[in-house]
This record gives C-alpha cells, structure tokens and sequence, in this order.
C-alpha cells in the first residue's frame, strides 16, 4: 500500500516496500531498488550559483536518514502536489506529480531562460504488478506519453507554440520484480498507469 506525507521541504512518496525504480532524478538514477520517492523544495537563495548540488542534496538526505530514496528537486510549492489513482483488472497505479511552468518548452526547441525561470514537471508513479526491466521500461514511455498529453491538453504556450513539457523534468516509475513482459497502450498496466499520471499532471497543470 503506498502513501503520500507532506512535511515541507519534503514530500514523501512511502510505496509500501522494497520496488524495482526506474528513473533519471538527482539522487538514486536509473534503475534501482528503493521503498521510496522523494521530493525536496528549494527556492533561488537554496541554489547559488556556485553550490555543488549533489553533495548539498546529499547533506540534507544524509540528516533524514534518506540517502536511499530516490528524489526530485522542485520550486513548486510542495502544497500544490497531486496524485490519482487508477484501476484496471488487477492493476493499480498510484501517480504522484508536482507541475509548474516557469521553464516550460516545446520539444525540439529551446528558449534562452538565462537561469531567470526554472521550474518542473516532476512525477512518480508506483505500480502493483511485476514487471520485467523490459516491461518497466515501456511503461516510463508511457508515463511520459500521459505527462506530454495533459501537458499539451492544458494549452499552456511557449514562444514555439504549446508546450510539452519543462526543460528539467522528471518521471520514476516503480513496481515489484515480476514476469510481466508488456506494459503498453494496449495492456491492463498501460490503461491504469496512463491515466493515473494523466490525472495528476492534468489537474497540476490547470492550478498552475
């Protein structure tokens, strides 16, 4: 069972045991095992230019005792997260996202920010079916194919036209070990994934 706890400058993503983690955030990359996700809130004056942002970051998970966690940085106000939930057959999805615009983009494009606006799109998405590390892999395609579509849905526009996203992102996706092979538009964990994430960056999107 997963749980989600804000205590700011912290919000934790609890998945309710030990999960096979694929991601690209800050702390714990790639694929891992963690019980976890975390998300830490920083402001500019948290950030200077000069600071190394990883030995900061592992300073404060070391004095939670979370070096272990998987963890995204984000601007957002930690009291404006959202989170869904789907269900379809026996799969459950539970989604977790933190949306702001500051930085947004449209992919394929690029618009000079000049470290004046950062801002993320930051989302967790925890499963309880096992999948293989084939299967979790094409199920972060799909976790990023519903980010871009509520994204794209809430009209949000760039200089480029409608965005598509921020330039700092990012998605984990979490499961148990399993024999499942297939996580795509067509299957159960696709449909119940998808539209958990969709629900929580959609409705992000439109308090932004």
């Amino acid at each position: 069972m997963s749980s989600v706890t804000l205590a700011r400058p912290w919000l934790y993503f609890d998945l309710g045991q030990p999960m096979q983690v694929l991601s690209w955030a800050i702390n714990r990359p790639g694929f891992v095992t963690a019980d976890r996700i975390l998300w830490r809130e920083v402001r500019n004056v948290d950030l200077p230019v000069d600071l190394d942002v990883d030995a900061w970051l592992a300073d404060e998970l070391a004095a939670h005792g979370a070096l272990d966690a998987v963890t995204f940085l984000t601007s957002r106000g930690l009291q404006h997260f959202n989170d869904a939930h789907a269900s379809v057959g026996e799969v459950e999805a539970h989604a977790v996202a933190t949306v702001g615009f500051s930085n947004a983009e449209r992919v394929g494009h690029r618009v000079d920010r000049s470290g004046a606006h950062w801002g993320t799109i930051n989302v967790a998405v925890r499963l309880n079916i096992g999948l293989t590390q084939a299967a979790l892999l094409e199920a972060m395609s799909i976790a990023v194919e519903a980010r871009t579509a509520a994204v794209m849905d809430v009209g949000h526009k760039t200089p480029k036209g409608i965005s598509t996203g921020t330039g700092t992102d990012c998605v984990a996706v979490a499961s148990p070990e399993g024999a499942v092979r297939y996580a795509g538009l067509h299957t159960e964990v696709g449909e119940a994934l998808g539209r958990a994430v969709y629900d929580a960056v959609h409705q992000g999107a439109e308090n932004w």
